[in-house]
């Protein structure tokens, strides 16, 4: 395939929607995550055989595994219109009640980062989501009081990446399940990225995208990132397609080595080693040693390096692995 009609192709795309032309629209396109596809392909053909709306879903799990890919998937599976909003986006119980009450029957509500409701808000959802009910209350003091508004039948789908920090209350009233998100395998990643890249009008060679897929932590939003990242440095370079010595010297560029690591990741694992002596070391005093907040730490490279075996959580603190002595090339 000529250039012009592979790696330049994707400059005809309205390249500010990527992301979402991206995201699979079948169940057949979405890859992965097969045990929480079965249920829920019981859990809506049951919904439809009685036809009544889906009861309400909760996902977890770590970011970019495809929770809102999935409430997308529900939605349509469902044949019901998705609104969208997120938990920090819902600051006072107005704001509830104006979103739910503009719901129609059958509607799908999707709520991102649910474990950021405040409390009032939260309590306000129970009545809502168990009896289809919202209890407003007008007024102050002695004289204020209760009305209650029926709201018509709906799906709320939840997706958090702190489960533990949604109350047990809230969680209960998930009565179609809770879901966890598991981190994929290579192979499935390699499928994601080999669909991507045909939606991008990219040739990509069968090494490249394994080794792409080598690298994406086990997550399809790295793997759709990374494709991207190749993809613009074939076009630059005027390649036709994308080779495993293009890829890695994308990769080279992007100081991310063959498992992964981001340049951040390995700064933390020098430190505690040459610093710590591989711990164990509390995350608050890892991130004052390297002027970075502790919360990116913990969100943000800890998941992955616990993943992989590289880093321990201790009661102490954390520890290097002797797997991660090796990766980096210290003596233990």
């Amino acid at each position: 395939m000529s250039s012009d009609n592979s790696i330049s192709k994707i400059n005809q795309d309205n390249s500010g929607f990527l992301d979402s032309t991206l995201r699979p629209d079948h169940w057949s396109d979405y890859v992965g995550q097969e045990s929480i596809k079965k249920n829920l392909s019981i859990l809506l053909q049951a919904a439809k055989e009685r036809n009544h709306p889906p009861e309400h879903i909760l996902f977890y799990g770590p970011p970019g595994l495809g929770k809102t890919t999935l409430a997308h998937l529900v939605s349509k599976e469902s044949n019901c219109p998705l609104k969208i909003t997120s938990g920090p986006a819902i600051e006072k119980v107005g704001d509830l009640a104006s979103i739910l009450t503009n719901l129609s029957a059958g509607d799908t509500l999707f709520i991102d980062e649910v474990h950021r409701l405040n409390k009032s808000v939260e309590e306000v959802m129970y009545p809502a989501m168990e009896s289809g009910v919202l209890d407003i209350v007008l007024g102050k003091g002695p004289s204020a009081r209760t009305i209650q508004l029926e709201l018509p039948p709906f799906t709320l789908i939840a997706a958090t990446t702190k489960v533990a920090m949604v109350s047990s209350p809230l969680r209960s009233r998930f009565s179609g399940g809770v879901f966890r998100l598991e981190f994929y395998n290579e192979e499935e990643i390699q499928r994601i990225i080999n669909r991507s890249s045909e939606i991008l009008g990219v040739d990509i060679d069968e090494d490249a995208s394994k080794e792409i897929a080598k690298r994406s932590r086990g997550t399809p939003r790295s793997a759709n990132y990374l494709l991207k990242r190749c993809r613009d440095f074939a076009q630059v370079n005027k390649h036709t397609s994308l080779n495993l010595k293009g890829v890695i010297e994308t990769f080279s560029l992007l100081e991310i080595d063959e498992l992964g690591l981001l340049r951040s990741d390995r700064v933390i694992l020098n430190t505690l080693i040459d610093k710590f002596s591989g711990g164990p070391v509390g995350v608050g005093t890892l991130a004052a040693s390297l002027s970075e907040e502790y919360s990116t730490i913990e969100e943000f490279n800890e998941p992955y390096l616990l993943q992989i075996g590289f880093l321990e959580r201790t009661p102490r603190g954390r520890v290097a692995t002797a797997k991660a002595y090796e990766h980096l090339n210290h003596k233990i």
